[in-house]
């Protein structure tokens, strides 16, 4: 059997556009395969979220399967994914499903069995599960069709699962000799190796080529690496999709099973080729051409600016100097020399004299108390409020430029540093952004040395750093990774050896500042937990210990 699993990156929503691409991707092909695999959802984009329970949507879409399956009459089989209605009379009015599209007619339908709801996921809010993996039929061959979800609760995998039954483990019954699997998981870092480990196994325990076709691309705060694979029946993985890049991989499961070479690089490499896509993918899906963001000479907006460049280009990014009173020359030169690097035009816009007209304005209420935190926000504010003319007046996407360390502990401004519509660093820990800042300096000087050297500081009053306020952001990073993607509690971090006044300083951070993180822009997520879709804290919440 010569299988096709066509990585795709579809538009949420962009029904006609979608089926094009999918159209294009299978004539690609016509002549040399059995049939063709779409990632899960292929036809609507991963996730439609709410799109589903527009009726008129569905509807559309099934209209548009049946127009593409006219359009590939001739060619190869096709599993193509999308949503059907459940045709029940109580429960989710869809299924999230896989439809064979052969000889010009919408066929058999396959459903998913496992509706994640945790997570970024909620399939359950809009879909009925399937019962159990099933065959599919072309020709001569047989395979077994699933999911996503469907192959990720195998009991020898996982101590603890999720769901209380097995769907793939049909395919004893079945006796197929392929597993293919249709895919829209989000990329985090460390998320492929448990994917390979899962096929591999699997592959090995039914005798099967584990074959999975995933989505890539950007939709909002979600990134998609792709990286499809395909196992043969000794568990050896004999094909590798590109990473973060629209790819077909052809699998023939008559042909010997070759070992295919690992995808080898950093963990620094990969999760900066998500922001790229990220930030590439939201612009264009978005309607956006250009881009600005401030630079504070800090490693930050650094960063920020180096991967919004990598993504839309140095001709269509714009950063902006707002020096204060406050600003050291250092940070200026280092903002400076980063645009040149980068080749990329910049407006610089001191701040002072709108600094005075405030401190004018707001003299009579303010009299007789200090100058405290409030005047350091209002810096930050105003600088915001330049950004956002900038944006309304030029078009431009406004990025912004803050860290995970920084969002989760709430050193940030609201309606400030804040203001923007894609955070692109802000699934990113402090720590990670300082050896991000030293690989894209692996071949040559872009970021200046000194912008990474220095003590980092938002330079909002005479002398300040970030430890005036915050731990140092090793001791601080180790905390939140274990609090926030492994929801470990301050007597479970206390255990761990952290000092308990640290650990009490930086959760009590962690929870006033939800609100701001409520009003943040979209996260681009890189890590398995981010503050975005996934993350479902109360605002109001008192203290259990």
């Amino acid at each position: 059997m010569r299988i096709a699993l066509l990585q795709l990156n579809p538009t949420v929503g962009a029904l006609e556009a979608n089926a094009t691409r999918i159209e294009a991707a299978v004539r690609a092909v016509r002549g040399t395969v059995d049939v063709c695999v779409t990632p899960e959802m292929a036809l609507t984009g991963y996730p439609p979220r709410d799109l589903l329970l527009v009726p008129g949507f569905v509807a559309r879409g099934q209209e548009v399967a049946a127009r593409l399956a006219a359009a590939l009459a001739g060619g190869p089989s096709v599993l193509l994914g999308m949503p059907i209605p459940s045709g029940v009379e109580a429960g989710r009015p869809l299924l999230n499903a896989a439809v064979h599209l052969h000889a010009g007619v919408v066929g058999q339908s396959f459903a998913k069995s496992l509706l994640p709801t945790y997570d970024v996921f909620d399939e359950d809010r809009y879909f009925e599960p399937g019962l159990a993996v099933e065959a599919l039929t072309v020709g001569d061959h047989r395979a077994a069709v699933s999911i996503c979800e469907d192959v990720w609760n195998d009991p020898d995998v996982w101590t603890t699962r999720r769901y209380g039954g097995d769907p793939v483990a049909a395919l004893r019954a079945l006796a197929t000799p392929v597993l293919l699997n249709m895919s829209a998981s989000p990329y985090a870092q460390g998320k492929l190796a448990q994917r390979e480990h899962l096929l591999a196994h699997l592959a090995r325990k039914y005798g099967v080529w584990a074959c999975y076709a995933n989505q890539v691309g950007a939709n909002d705060d979600l990134v998609f690496d792709g990286r499809s694979l395909a196992f043969s029946p000794d568990g050896v993985c004999v094909g590798r999709a590109a990473a973060f890049a629209e790819d077909t991989l052809i699998v023939d499961t008559a042909a010997p099973a070759t070992a295919v070479a690992p995808w080898d690089a950093p963990v620094e490499a990969e999760v900066f080729a998500a922001l790229v896509l990220g930030v590439r993918d939201y612009a264009r899906k978005c309607g956006f051409t250009k881009a600005l963001l401030g630079l504070s000479g800090g490693i930050d907006s650094a960063l920020t600016a180096v991967v919004a460049v990598e993504a839309l280009g140095r001709e269509h990014v714009t950063g902006v100097l707002m020096p204060s009173p406050f600003s050291s020359e250092g940070s200026l030169t280092d903002a400076r020399a980063l645009a040149e690097a980068l080749g990329m035009a910049t407006h610089e816009l001191p701040i002072a004299p709108v600094m005075a007209a405030f401190d004018d304005v707001l003299a009579a209420p303010f009299a007789g108390r200090p100058a405290d935190v409030t005047e350091e926000n209002l810096q930050a504010r105003i600088r915001g409020s330049l950004l956002m003319a900038l944006s309304n007046k030029t078009g431009a996407l406004l990025l912004t430029t803050g860290n995970k360390s920084e969002l989760a502990t709430g050193y940030c401004t609201l309606y400030g540093d804040m203001n923007g519509a894609l955070a692109v660093i802000a699934d990113v820990y402090k720590t990670l952004v300082y050896r991000l800042a030293r690989w894209v300096n692996r071949g040559g000087v872009v970021i200046p040395p000194s912008t990474i050297d220095k003590a980092p500081s938002a330079e909002l009053r005479p002398n300040q750093t970030d430890q005036d306020s915050l731990p140092p952001y090793d001791v601080l990073d180790a905390i939140l990774v274990r609090h926030v993607e492994q929801c470990v509690d301050g007597p479970g971090l206390e255990a761990a050896g952290f000092d308990p006044e640290v650990v009490r300083r930086v959760l009590h951070l962690v929870r006033i500042s939800e609100f701001k993180r409520k009003q943040a822009a979209p996260v681009l997520k890189v890590t398995p937990r981010a503050f975005g879709t996934g993350w479902r804290m109360p605002i109001a919440r008192g203290t259990w210990g």
